[in-house]
């Protein structure tokens, strides 16, 4: 090759080239794959070793696959983010339009206020114009009154054109309002100072920023208030709204932008109401359930407001030993005769005034046995203990019960031997049975006073009361009477007329009318406060007995009763209390285990059961038959109350019992007329009772009769195997010499080897030689054979015994 340089010089240049190699495709073979393919089809020494056609053709199609894949990923991922890149330019392009939009609309509503402004001052100016013109016209003589108008009319006209051309206002609402607000009339300028009722000034510099906030885009935002939530362990949105003060559409709404599709009538639990609180900007208190109660305040009251209050005196005894007859002594009251048998059914309170003025408030508990619990509630609100003992009688079980309850609440004891006009009396054994109790009498060097009484001929009344003014002294009895009230249900019942009603024992503050007030799992506002004595009253003082009237349920005896400032408070601890209560009763009546439960299940399959419906006239009373049907029973049997409550017997009771099989009892308690025919014609038992021995006495007949007889055994003999023999058509016969007692046909039988039993069964034959005998004396030899069972050796013992059954009671 040729090369020239500058200045005509040239050169003679060599150059050499390289040939591409060029791969050309097998026939038949793809264009893409076509070097790949001449490779493994072509020559197998440049594949690695072991690999066939095969494997390296499917090789190569996931290679390329694998290409096919990236690529496609790639152009996807390209693709999804042009779209972002786009998204993110058309949200900025319609941020800055609205922004735009938003000054533009600023700036309007700025010049439109200005120019409402400006034909505001217009419109007063020509309306001064007109008001002036028309006071000029008005002293003129009829000239005046011809011309004018003629004159005037046509500047009039336009003045009107022009007013109603500046201040036509829009179409809807408030059109009537400015509508003509720039027009003044000759009438309405004449009229103006004779007391016509026109808006101020100031109202209409008012409405007139009003209508420029508006137009600027709505009023100021007010300032953020902070507020603090108490969260409980789940709220209902609504409410979760209402603590924080916010719209419920606006809480709904933020529920939702963060995944909780919620109406506001759902609950949500504490960790999401938290957040929610917080997005809002408010502080929350994680509180329990159990917070609702701290609304009843504990207050410590200062020994300045604490003034005398009347004792409490509780007179507790044996039955029968006339507590009541005694109190009925003492406030010349005869309310033994209205109860049935002249036993004392329920809780009752009274006040009693001594001839020397002092007050004192009287708790007459029960005697009976099955009214324990009702006479501890009595101990628990009670400063002293008044205990009946009858001379004649003694100490009797439930006096011991009643010092015992006496001790364990830690008031003083004053005792009481009644029915000293009785010639059988003995008041010292009196005095020496209390000893056995650690109850030491005056009498007997000791602490506690006792005083001989009689409540029949009034001996020794002036004394016990003396001894109970004395007493309280010593105690000094004091309490707030200026602050909320508490106090105790000493009994509850549910009366036809009045509906709930409470005797409430008030023991700090004063229970006035218009209360409101928790008691137990219920809540209500004292409609109305009653006396001892009947008579209404509108406060009741500490250690005041009242019935309170205006409850939403009947509550139990001995339940506390509190007020609180609103119904809302009252109505939450209530629900709280009775939601309570529910869990600890499923809790209790539930086994937690599986043997608990199959442990559970065989008792049942081994017990029978006496199901019964109780309904009596007062809690107390139900809570007492209760108790004492659960005394009832043993391990075989038992008395199971499906249901007890206060009032009369109606039709759901009767449907009840139908369905369970059981029978209604009525203390003190009537069936309504619909029960009393659905009873008769689904065959439902239904008994009436007024005391409680008989009821409890009654249901015990009826729980023994589901007792299984009792088998007893009598032993009636001994026979011992001298041979055995084998007989035809019989098997094998022991041959017996009977040693003890009689041997029977119809007895039963063991067979006893080494002095252990084998068998157990009936004889199938007993013979005296050759005859077939009904029983074989002492002392004889006979023979007897098994049924079915062959297995006897010589040496063997029989026993002999007869089985008898025996009818039992539950004592």
């Amino acid at each position: 090759m040729k090369q020239s340089f500058s200045h005509g010089r040239t050169k003679n240049v060599v150059v050499e080239t390289k040939r591409k190699r060029v791969v050309m495709p097998k026939p038949g073979g793809a264009a893409g794959g076509a070097a790949s393919k001449s490779l493994a089809g072509g020559d197998p020494s440049k594949r690695p070793a072991g690999i066939t056609d095969a494997e390296m053709e499917r090789r190569l199609k996931a290679l390329q696959a694998a290409k096919a894949r990236e690529g496609e990923e790639a152009a996807q991922r390209e693709a999804e983010e042009k779209a972002r890149e786009e998204e993110r330019q058309r949200r900025r392009e319609e941020a800055e339009a609205k922004e735009r939009e938003e000054r533009e609309r600023a700036e309007r509503a700025r010049q439109k206020a200005e120019e409402d402004e400006r034909k505001r001052l217009e419109s007063e100016e020509s309306a001064k114009k007109a008001a002036a013109a028309a006071s000029a016209a008005v002293p003129d003589e009829p000239a005046a009154a011809r011309g004018a108008p003629a004159k005037q009319a046509q500047p009039a006209r336009k003045q009107d054109n022009k007013t109603d051309r500046n201040e036509r206002p829009a179409r809807g609402k408030g059109r009537d309002d400015g509508r003509r607000s720039g027009k003044l009339t000759l009438n309405q300028a004449l009229s103006g100072g004779e007391g016509g009722r026109q808006k101020s000034l100031a109202a209409m510099k008012r409405k007139q920023e009003r209508a420029r906030q508006k137009a600027m885009g709505g009023n100021e935002a007010r300032e953020k208030v902070v507020r603090e939530v108490k969260l409980p362990e789940a709220i209902v949105v609504s409410e979760l709204a209402n603590r924080m003060a916010e719209r419920v559409s606006d809480v709904v709404k933020a529920l939702m932008q963060n995944g909780m599709m919620v109406t506001q009538n759902q609950s949500i639990d504490a960790d999401t109401a938290e957040l929610i609180i917080e997005e809002f900007g408010h502080k929350v208190t994680r509180v329990s359930d159990a917070d609702v109660e701290d609304v009843i305040d504990a207050v410590e009251d200062k020994p300045e407001d604490l003034q005398p209050r009347p004792p409490v005196i509780t007179i507790m005894g044996h039955v029968d030993h006339g507590k009541t007859s005694l109190l009925d002594a003492i406030r010349d009251a005869k309310v033994v005769a209205g109860e049935a048998g002249g036993i004392t059914q329920h809780i009752g309170a009274y006040q009693v005034t001594t001839e020397s003025g002092t007050v004192l408030s009287f708790l007459d508990t029960p005697g009976h046995a099955a009214f324990t619990s009702m006479r501890a509630r009595g101990a628990q609100v009670t400063d002293i203990v008044v205990l009946v003992v009858a001379a004649d009688d003694a100490v009797m079980p439930q006096t011991i019960e009643a010092i015992n309850h006496s001790k364990a609440a830690g008031v003083p004891m004053i005792v009481a031997i009644n029915k000293v006009d009785k010639p059988s009396a003995n008041p010292d054994k009196v005095r020496t049975d209390l000893l056995q109790h650690e109850v030491i009498v005056e009498a007997m060097s000791g602490e506690v006073q006792d005083v001989e009484v009689s409540a029949v001929t009034g001996q020794g009344l002036d004394e016990l009361l003396e001894a109970i003014a004395l007493q309280s002294e010593i105690l000094e009895l004091k309490a707030n009477p200026n602050r909320a009230a508490e106090g105790a249900v000493i009994e509850a019942q549910l009366d036809v007329g009045r509906g709930p009603v409470a005797t409430v024992l008030v023991q700090k503050g004063t229970l006035k009318q218009g209360d409101i007030f928790v008691v137990g799992e219920q809540y209500g506002k004292v409609r109305a406060l009653i006396s001892d004595t009947g008579e209404r009253v509108q406060e009741a003082g500490p250690s005041v007995p009242v019935e309170v009237l205006g409850l939403n349920g009947t509550p139990e005896a001995g339940d506390v009763l509190n007020v609180v400032e609103t119904e809302a408070q009252a109505r939450e601890i209530a629900e709280y209390r009775e939601k309570a209560a529910k869990d600890k009763r499923a809790a209790a009546g539930a086994a937690t285990t599986l043997d608990q439960l199959l442990a559970k299940a065989k008792e049942d399959q081994n017990v029978a059961e006496l199901p019964i419906l109780v309904k009596a006239d007062v809690q107390g009373s139900a809570e007492a038959i209760v108790q004492a049907m659960e005394k009832i029973g043993n391990e075989e049997v038992r008395v199971r109350v499906l249901h007890s409550g206060v009032g009369a017997i109606t039709e759901s009771d009767i449907g009840l019992a139908e369905a369970s099989g059981a029978p209604v009892l009525g203390f003190n308690v009537r069936a309504n007329a619909p029960a009393r025919n659905s009873a008769n014609q689904k065959g439902v038992e239904i008994r009436y009772y007024s005391v409680i021995y008989d009821l409890v006495d009654d249901v015990k007949a009826a729980a023994s009769g589901l007792l299984g007889a009792e088998i007893r055994e009598n032993f009636i003999g001994y026979a011992k195997i001298k041979e055995v023999f084998k007989v035809t058509g019989v098997g094998k016969v022991a041959g017996c010499l009977v040693t003890e007692g009689v041997a029977r046909r119809s007895a039963g039988v063991r067979l006893l080897r080494d002095d252990v039993v084998i068998h157990e069964g009936t004889l199938k034959t007993l013979k005296r030689f050759k005859d077939e005998v009904p029983e074989v004396q002492s002392g004889q030899e006979c023979g007897m054979a098994f049924e079915n069972y062959d297995d006897i050796r010589p040496d063997d013992v029989i026993e002999i015994f007869e089985r008898e059954e025996v009818e039992r009671s539950l004592d």
